[in-house]
Formats: structure tokens, sequence, C-alpha cells
């Protein structure tokens, strides 16, 4: 089973920063997962929220800020793990950043093109800025190395017409997880799925393996569960303690 570091080791460093992607890899994990976003100016970073209220030392909609801002910014000041005090200047990453990483390190990366609320036409520079700065810029993009999952399926689409070799996959909540997923997963090209862990049964996920899609469940942060999706057929979990978890399961 694929143990997935959701938003980097984030319970040893604030989530979605390049520390908690590092400690990931020094920890001997193979995958991460994290989400990616796009400034007012175009500049793709990672970042879970479209608002910097809860993760940063600044308020308001990253939809108006300029890669200049980010200097500015803190990503760590809410972090109340271990060693919190020195996280104070932890930065937003750029997607730049990210790639320089996995092309460092060789790790896998599930990266969450975020269902952007600027409109239309800035998800598709959102979509753009992900060619450009990942797919065209990382070393490996195979699928042991790169997913690409979002809550936008129709950008999954986009992506799977201009990219086919790019592995997508789709991501549900327990709440739109209806019957018609699996046409959904196959009309865009995805043959992974990613369902919410609460509300998932093991009819749901017999349903799903039925249908040869691979299955990744979030958030998943109980090696019992964990044991008990594998059984039943789950591929991978998104966790926030992957370190733990991948002792836990040995």
């Amino acid at each position: 089973m694929e143990i997935f570091a959701h938003r980097g080791l984030n319970h040893q460093a604030p989530e979605n920063t390049m520390t908690a992607f590092r400690l990931a890899h020094e920890s001997g994990l193979d995958w991460i997962e994290t989400d990616v976003d796009i400034l007012g100016d175009g500049t793709p970073v990672i970042l879970h929220d479209s608002t910097l209220d809860r993760t940063t030392n600044r308020t308001g909609s990253i939809y108006n800020l300029t890669a200049a801002d980010l200097s500015k910014i803190s990503a760590g000041v809410h972090f109340d793990g271990p060693n919190s005090e020195q996280y104070a200047q932890e930065p937003i990453p750029t997607l730049d950043d990210l790639v320089d990483f996995l092309n460092e390190t060789g790790m896998g990366c599930n990266l969450e093109i975020k269902s952007n609320e600027a409109g239309g036409e800035m998800s598709l520079n959102l979509l753009e800025a992900v060619e450009e700065r990942c797919f065209q810029r990382l070393k490996d993009r195979s699928p042991e190395r790169l997913l690409v999952s979002s809550f936008n399926h129709v950008l999954l689409y986009i992506i799977h017409q201009r990219h086919p070799e790019i592995a997508t996959a789709c991501l549900y909540t327990k709440d739109n997880l209806w019957p018609d997923a699996l046409s959904v997963c196959e009309l865009v090209g995805a043959k992974t799925i990613h369902p919410q862990n609460e509300g998932l049964t093991p009819e749901i996920i017999k349903h799903l393996k039925q249908a040869n899609l691979t299955i990744n469940v979030w958030t998943v942060n109980d090696p019992t569960r964990t044991r008990e999706l594998k059984d039943l057929g789950a591929d991978g979990v998104f966790t926030d303690i992957a370190d733990e978890m991948t002792t836990a399961l040995r």
C-alpha cells in the first residue's frame, strides 16, 4: 500500500512547505501530496487554501498577490508542532521550488490542482502554469513519480486531452461520490480515484475495484483503519503521520 505524506510531513513541520517535504524524504517515504494554485500575477504556488488566513501571518485572498509579496509572508507562524519557533520565516514555496526538489530527490508527488475560485480564465492560467513549470521541467513524469489530482474534473479532462501520458485522479468528498463517479473517471481519462475516508464502505470499494480503478483514500490517520482499507482493496492512503503510519504497518 502506498503511503502519501499529506502536505508533506505536516506534524513535524508546517504543511506544504519545503521543510515538510524534505522531512518526508529524510524519513524514507516515497510519496508526498501537495496543492498548487496561482497568484494574481500568474505565479504558481504551493498552498492549500485560497486565502492566507489559516496558515500564514497575512490575511486575504492569494489572488491579489504577486511573487514580490512572497518574501513578506511566513507559512510557519501558526505551526504548533515540535520546534515551532524555528519556522517563523518558513516561506510559501513556488511550484518551481517543488519541481527542483522532486528532480533532486526523485520522490513521487501527487499534485492536486486546486479548484481555482477566481474564474475560468484563472483556472486555465493555473493549468498552463502547471504545464510549463511542472510537466515541462519535471525529469520523471512517469505514473510511478507523478499523479495529478483535482476536484475540478474539467481540468483533468483537459490535461488528459493535452497530455495523455500524465496519470490523473478524480478527487471526491463523501457527499459527491455518486454512482456516476465511474463514468466521470472514464470520461476524463482518470484511472485513479481519491475518495474521502469518511463514509467509504466496503461495498463502495468493491464497486470501484470492479471498475479497475486505483483507490487512494484521504485523509487516514488511524493505522487500524489503514489496515482495514488495505484488506478491502484500497491501494493507498493520504495521511498526516506518514512516517508513523509506515512504521505501524510493517
